[in-house]
């Protein structure tokens, strides 16, 4: 399976939003639904879970990605993700890859190849 990478780092293939939405599972939708939502405490349902991938600008965004000040910040600069910003790593994505060890190490590799 082809990586994804999100502007801040993450890899939209293995999202749960992303992969419902790619196969076509309502089954997936709802058990992320329960998931997230006990997970963020917010009611999340079954029908909001549809994803395409933060990089997508044509299609189906969950909705907290069209809120996301990371990918709000890499769009606005042309970036594909936030490994090929200049000002990398500021301060915003800085706290965000303390919670997400992962997507800082997905940025790091697409910098060493750079």
């Amino acid at each position: 399976m082809e990586k994804r990478t999100a502007i801040c780092g993450l890899d939209c293939s293995v999202c749960p939003a992303y992969e419902a939405t790619r196969d076509n599972s309502n089954e997936k939708r709802k058990a992320t639904a329960e998931q997230w939502t006990k997970s963020y405490g917010s009611e999340i349902k079954p029908e909001n879970i549809n994803c395409l991938g933060c990089t997508n600008t044509t299609g189906t965004l969950f909705e907290y990605c069209t809120m996301c000040e990371i990918r709000k910040c890499g769009m606005t600069k042309g970036v594909a993700n936030c490994a090929q910003c200049a000002e990398y790593a500021c301060a915003k994505l800085t706290k965000f890859l303390a919670m997400a060890p992962q997507a800082k190490l997905n940025l790091e590799e697409i910098r060493a190849k750079r």
